[in-house]
């Protein structure tokens, strides 16, 4: 045999073996492809068999329907009891608030009372009135005020002590004059109704008080400024000023009536002196 028959003696031999070959390969590609198919189909047949089942226990499994039913009611129930605990938790905080606004009140009756022991604890003018501003400040919250007394021949009211302000440059005020001298008259209080406008007028104050014996009317407080701290008034305080009218009245009139009476007395003794010389 010649050399040239040898080699495509062997060229025929390996293209037989790669045909072997490819055949091979295509019948594995073949098996992959049928198992691949044949796969899916099951994968089909497990989700279309889980479907099935589901529609089934949400439509025919009672036990399902009766949990279902329970979480139902128990999701209610919690929501119920978190309405109640919001609601428990609401009336909790307004207690809170209604026992600080108590607490407040309490203190400031106290303060009240104690402001109350010291004025009727002196018969001294001076020291009335001293008092009395320190209510005021203490007590109310005032920055700039006035106490003004009726003057009951010229019926006129007089600033007799002052806080924050110079005392020559507060007006006399006539019985029935303008705000002040209206609250002397009437013996009603008075409050301004915007206070965050407000630019300080001596014939136009915030706050005006008539000090009253029963309905007779001595004098007025009258506040032009609170202290920086204080923006409005509290409930309270509405309360502070009716009783503190009153106790700062009887006060003042007790106070002036002692020291007429010692002027009096004084001169009496000074006349029975000159007498028995």
């Amino acid at each position: 045999m010649s050399e040239r028959d040898e080699d495509k003696g062997l060229t025929v031999k390996r293209g037989e073996e790669f045909l072997q070959i490819f055949k091979k390969g295509a019948e594995f590609t073949q098996d992959l492809l049928k198992e691949n198919e044949r796969l899916r189909y099951q994968l089909l047949q497990i989700e279309e068999a889980a479907r099935l089942r589901q529609e089934q226990a949400g439509v025919d499994d009672p036990e399902l329907e009766r949990l279902r039913r329970r979480v139902e009611n128990l999701e209610q129930e919690k929501q119920e009891i978190l309405d109640r605990i919001r609601h428990v938790e609401e009336e909790n905080q307004d207690f809170a608030n209604r026992y600080v606004e108590i607490e407040n009140e309490n203190n400031m009756l106290a303060n009240l009372y104690i402001a109350s022991f010291q004025l009727h604890s002196t018969l001294d003018f001076r020291e009335v009135l001293q008092v009395i501003t320190e209510i005021v400040i203490n007590l109310i919250g005032a920055e700039e005020f006035a106490i003004m007394l009726l003057d009951e021949k010229t019926n006129r009211l007089t600033t007799m002590a002052s806080e924050g302000l110079d005392q020559e440059t507060l007006p006399t005020v006539e019985l029935g004059q303008g705000i002040i001298g209206q609250m002397a008259k009437t013996g009603e209080n008075y409050f301004i109704e915007d206070m965050e406008n407000y630019q300080r007028d001596f014939t136009h104050p915030i706050v005006c008080i008539p000090l009253k014996i029963k309905e007779h009317v001595i004098g007025v407080i009258v506040i032009y400024k609170l202290l920086e701290q204080k923006s409005r008034f509290a409930e309270v305080d509405y309360e502070l000023f009716t009783l503190l009218a009153g106790h700062a009245a009887t006060a003042i009139f007790s106070s002036k009536l002692y020291s007429e009476s010692e002027r009096k007395l004084s001169t009496i003794q000074g006349f029975l002196d000159l007498m028995t010389k």
